[in-house]
């Protein structure tokens, strides 16, 4: 505007264009609903309604005027327009954080109501039960598992939580054949295993079942493990002794079984439960643990070999049970033993089958000449004591030292070491007084 000129004498003068008196207009406008709401919001705490319900400062025709019930915003001039819940509640919201819903009864209008659902209904968690497929898919590695850590109760829990179903018993077979392929310690933990679960999760109808399996599947078996017959006789032994089978297990079986393998097995077994238990038990027949174990144990051991041997003759089983021990160093223990029952038995069947033990034995390197000469240097030491229960000991030793040294299973220095009584020793007591060398 010129100096000392207003708005009027600018319109007068006709000097606006007409965009710019609508754009002049349209800012008072703007300017005139600015000072309204400063106003109301200044005065907001006084309005109230007068008695005849006509609120007091406002204008009745206007739409601003008039008093919305339904309206969320709040009425205070206050606030930034939310709703008044914080988002917390309405039409087809979960709700607040944290918020608890009470349990609501069964709507009969509901599409979905079952009136003959309604009631104490009890859920329960259905598994399926496993097929003969899936079974060795499953118990797998749970059984290389438990070769690992040992902790029966954690195979337990495991089993529980699989329905075996009318495969149950088949979970001992696959247990024993894969302790058949893997280390002796392997075999004593699966035995381990078969009494824990006796009684608790398998029967022993059920033990019997699964054996009976591995006795028809040894032709099977022994083409990965060609021990299988006898490793298979030791775990029948070992369950009939643990009571995991019943005695009566073996007597099902005579004059019954065609396979060779299956009678190679049941002999086996028969061959150990017909020692007597006080002297040696069956719970060390896998030999696990080599020199880890104590020395009353490794003692055990080798006398249920020798006793063994002398029932059932067969060199090479000994053999394989003196390698399974893994105490080289404790061979002595073993000849020494072998002597003195020499020393104790009746009759020269027991010399001769033991000569020819330690025979094989030298033969093969089993047995080294230091641990042959102080398994025999052992008994010459304690013959004093042993002949007080024996008292022809002296005899029977040279006798036996004798036939060793013939069938070049000791040195000469070893059989010239063999104590004597004192006197002249005779060749044999009919040797018609001869003397000897």
């Amino acid at each position: 505007f010129g100096p000392g000129g207003t708005m009027a004498e600018v319109e007068v003068n006709g000097n606006w264009t007409p965009q710019e008196k609508a754009l002049h207009e349209a800012r008072l406008k703007a300017k005139a609903k600015r000072r309204l709401r400063k106003s109301s919001s200044r005065n907001s705490t006084s309005e109230s309604f007068s008695e005849s319900g006509e609120v007091v400062g406002g204008d009745p025709h206007s739409p601003k005027g008039k008093v919305n019930t339904n309206d969320r915003k709040s009425r205070t001039g206050k606030g930034r327009g939310l709703p008044k819940k914080g988002g917390a509640g309405g039409k087809g919201v979960w709700g607040a954080a944290g918020m608890v819903y009470e349990d609501e009864e069964p709507d009969i209008h509901d599409p979905n109501y079952d009136e003959s659902s309604q009631g104490d209904t009890v859920y329960e968690t259905v598994v399926p039960e496993i097929d003969e497929k899936e079974l060795e898919k499953m118990v797998n590695p749970i059984v290389q598992e438990y070769f690992e850590h040992g902790d029966t109760k954690e195979v337990q829990m495991l089993l529980k939580e699989l329905n075996l179903g009318q495969h149950k018993y088949e979970f001992s077979s696959l247990a024993v054949s894969l302790s058949l392929e893997g280390k002796a310690s392997h075999r004593e933990l699966t035995s381990r295993l078969l009494s824990d679960l006796s009684g608790k999760m398998l029967s022993q109808s059920e033990m019997g079942r699964a054996f009976d399996k591995m006795l028809k599947e040894l032709p099977d078996l022994i083409l990965d493990t060609p021990d299988a017959p006898q490793m298979l006789g030791q775990f029948i032994a070992r369950a009939i002794a643990d009571h995991v089978l019943p005695m009566s297990f073996l007597d099902c079986y005579k004059g019954k079984v065609d396979c060779e393998h299956a009678r190679v097995a049941l002999d086996r077994a028969a061959v150990l439960l017909s020692m007597k238990r006080e002297m040696v038990r069956l719970d060390n027949v896998w030999g696990v643990g080599g020199g880890l174990r104590p020395v009353k144990h490794l003692i055990k051991e080798m006398n249920l070999l020798l006793k063994e041997y002398l029932i059932s003759g067969d060199v090479s089983e000994a053999e394989h049970c003196l390698r399974d021990l893994e105490v080289p160093h404790f061979h002595h223990e073993l000849v020494y033993e072998a002597v003195v029952m020499v020393l104790e038995s009746k009759g020269d069947t027991a010399t001769h089958m033991m000569m020819k033990l330690l025979q094989s034995f030298w033969k093969t390197g089993l047995i080294t000449v230091d641990q042959m000469n102080r398994g025999f240097q052992r008994v010459y030491d304690e013959l004093p004591e042993i002949s007080l229960d024996v008292p022809h000991a002296h005899s029977i030793m040279e006798t036996f030292v004798d036939l060793c040294y013939q069938e070049s299973v000791i040195t000469k220095q070893l059989r010239d070491a063999c104590p004597s009584r004192g006197r002249k020793r005779f060749v044999s007591e009919g040797d018609g007084g001869m003397i000897k060398n």
